[in-house]
């Protein structure tokens, strides 16, 4: 077996480090290619056994990790922001297909998991949202690129220092 078969995507773990950094709870994120970025975050899901979520319209709440699992009861927006906002555990949720208006509700929601949980970990990302909602959101979001262009700092990694 090739051990670099199994290794996650060094960009996807890089934007996940970002992502986890975040000083708010509500990340938007814009994407070129969200299959390839979601693929990405699916083989770190599944290499590191993180729980991490992905939101859909047509689809719901889904596990990255495992294909086939999904969230009862969250296949609308509201019930899938309840779910984040009920969960006692780590968790990162991509949303991926927000289309505005926005009920009240969800926009309330929304801003609620802007707040970042003192006693446990949770990051709601949004993959290419309208930019009227982020500009809504306002400073409650944590806005990052693809690439965020600040100079990479050297890591170890098997040995050797990486960039």
């Amino acid at each position: 077996m090739n051990p670099m078969a199994s290794a996650p995507p060094q960009a996807g773990a890089e934007t996940f480090e970002r992502i986890l950094a975040a000083s708010s709870g509500l990340v938007a994120m814009e994407s070129s290619d969200v299959h390839a970025l979601m693929d990405q975050f699916r083989a770190l899901a599944r290499h590191s056994g993180q729980a991490l979520y992905l939101w859909q319209p047509d689809t719901g709440l889904s596990s990255l990790r495992d294909v086939h699992v999904r969230v009862p009861d969250c296949q609308r927006l509201g019930n899938a922001l309840r779910y984040m906002q009920q969960s006692m555990h780590f968790g990162v949720y991509f949303l991926v297909g927000l289309e505005l208006p926005l009920s009240v509700m969800d926009a309330t929601l929304l801003r609620q998991l802007a707040r970042a949980p003192k006693e446990h970990l949770r990051r709601v990302v949004l993959i290419d949202a309208p930019a009227a909602l982020i500009e809504h959101l306002g400073e409650q979001v944590v806005r990052l690129g693809g690439e965020d262009g600040s100079p990479r700092r050297p890591r170890l990694r098997d040995g050797h220092w990486v960039v």
